[in-house]
């Protein structure tokens, strides 16, 4: 492995287009990095559950908002807005829905999720 590193996010190993969803990743050594981008009116429960099969987003995210803002709904009844310039970590079991007009974009840093979200 290289000491050193580098990507474009604009130049992704993989993208992945679920409705109104792209996602952009790339490897680095043994680690993956997702750059999502979620279009106004993205619903996790309308967008991507009919990819992923399951009825709340069995996923862990680690990750940074860079712009947007999305609302979660989580399944023990915890609600969060997130924003641009915030970082995040959400639990399997939770919806989220795009909040205004703006996309949201985000990088996500957990592995197997940036491996595997989105992914049929």
């Amino acid at each position: 492995m290289a000491s050193i590193e580098s990507k474009s996010m604009d130049h992704p190993d993989e993208s992945r287009t679920p409705d109104k969803t792209s996602v952009g990743v790339v490897h680095l050594g043994g680690t993956t990095v997702g750059r999502y981008t979620l279009q106004p009116g993205w619903r996790w429960s309308d967008c991507i559950k009919p990819v992923a099969g399951t009825d709340t987003c069995q996923a862990a995210h680690l990750g940074y908002v860079v712009s947007g803002k999305i609302h979660v709904t989580a399944s023990d009844g915890a609600e969060a807005d997130i924003s641009a310039g915030d970082a995040y970590r959400l639990e399997p079991g939770h919806d989220a829905w795009v909040v205004g007009d703006e996309p949201f974009v985000a990088l996500e840093f957990e592995s197997k999720t940036a491996d595997t979200y989105a992914k049929a």
